[in-house]
């Protein structure tokens, strides 16, 4: 690895997400990491560097395409690190997966599709494991607020002598952002492999679908993914599904059965949206929810999927400048543990979730896995962010300016 001809490479660099990813290394990486920007097109990954200032002016461009097989190879082995933005991940990152796994080097995405991590744990894990590679998907708004703050919980829970988590519930109090044409993208190749393959629907469906361990895991009865509408006394607030959840909840179960179940064999964990407790509160949590179904509804039917195309924002768009630094989020996550024992994790930062405060998160999982490697779990594979980052990606997010924070109840 020592000798490979790049560090990091920020693969997608030219779009969305991956320009604010680069941005964001070339503020905030030590001057001597060996950062190069990769993607199709030689003149645009040309003009993000030229945007970049001083100092990027040297960094390589490195050319592939994701359906370039030799191509991906040779990117991934010339680089101890890959952070790709490039999505839907389904349809153009089982490629890169293969390719890091087989030559070890390490990966980090931002995945939120079950369909593609289920594929990648059984296309790639045991070749990862064999090379030491630690791929490591979701390291955005998609999941890590959700899978490291759980692990805080975790952590403080056992150094504190109270066993392992039962009920554990995610609250997202406050989200400020846009969204991009990415994000649909992703939501729309995921409805139409569904509409292509109606089996996948048990996937989608299976509460424990990204477990690497599916017949240990427990009866589905034990993991309540729905949320309904509610008012919830514990947090003050009337509270309904959140949009993230049916991904979310998955990737933290996952992050359990890597980890040899450390959080616990009867850990119950969902999330959800707050709404306020104002008299429209219900109201609010019933359009967004009912919103939502439609959206879903609209993508999966062909005639209403081309009327939303013409409206909503194409892939490589996303929210200005003003709206992502206006933006932020501030999420809750309650635990009970198997002593009863209660704890509260506060999860929280400025910046859009989605772009601003994700390329942080990207970045910095990135910077992690090129410069923390004797502070990581020793654990190669298909991982999550907790599972293959672990705490050490909750210190550098403070650093960064995050609030991350585990007080008992």
């Amino acid at each position: 690895m020592s000798q490979r001809e790049h560090d990091v490479v920020v693969f997608g660099a030219s779009g969305f997400v991956g320009r604010l990813t680069a941005d964001y290394l070339a503020a905030h990486a030590p001057s001597d990491l060996r950062v190069a920007l990769g993607g199709r097109s030689l003149e645009r990954l040309a003009a993000v560097r030229d945007g970049l200032g001083e100092v990027a002016a040297g960094w390589p461009l490195v050319v592939a395409d994701t359906s370039d097989v030799d191509a991906v190879r040779e990117l991934a082995r010339s680089t101890r690190v890959v952070a790709t933005t490039v999505g839907p991940y389904a349809r153009y990152g089982l490629p890169l997966v293969a390719a890091c796994a087989e030559a070890g080097t390490h990966y980090a995405d931002l995945t939120g599709e079950v369909l593609f991590v289920r594929d990648s744990l059984r296309e790639s894990a045991d070749a990862a494991r064999a090379s030491g590679a630690r791929i490591v998907h979701s390291c955005g708004f998609d999941s890590v607020p959700s899978d490291i703050g759980v692990l805080l919980l975790a952590e403080r829970a056992r150094a504190d002598g109270e066993g392992t988590l039962e009920s554990t519930t995610l609250v997202v109090r406050s989200m400020r952002g846009g969204i991009s044409g990415g994000t649909i993208d992703s939501g729309r190749a995921m409805v139409e492999a569904l509409g292509a393959d109606r089996s996948l629907a048990r996937v989608m469906v299976d509460p424990y679908a990204l477990s690497p361990d599916r017949d240990a895991e427990p009866d589905a009865g034990l993991a309540p993914d729905a949320v309904r509408i509610r008012r919830d006394a514990s947090v003050g607030s009337w509270v309904g599904p959140f949009v993230m959840a049916p991904y979310n909840t998955r990737v933290v179960r996952m992050s359990n059965a890597l980890q040899d179940w450390s959080y616990g064999r009867t850990l119950r964990y969902r999330e959800a949206m707050a709404y306020g407790d104002d008299l429209a509160a219900p109201l609010r949590a019933v359009g967004v929810s009912a919103g939502l179904a439609i959206a879903i509804a609209g993508l999966a039917f062909g005639p209403t999927r081309a009327v939303l195309d013409r409206v909503l924002p194409a892939p490589g768009e996303g929210p200005d400048e003003q709206t992502r630094r206006n933006g932020g989020f501030d999420i809750e996550i309650r635990t009970r543990t198997t002593s009863g024992a209660v704890y509260r994790a506060v999860v929280a930062a400025e910046g859009d979730p989605g772009y601003q405060a994700t390329a942080v998160m990207l970045g910095e999982s990135a910077l992690a896995l090129a410069l923390d490697a004797d502070r990581l779990p020793s654990r190669a594979g298909v991982l999550t962010p907790a599972s293959g980052i672990g705490v050490r990606l909750a210190e550098r997010l403070r650093t960064a300016g995050f609030t991350l924070e585990v007080d008992r109840v």
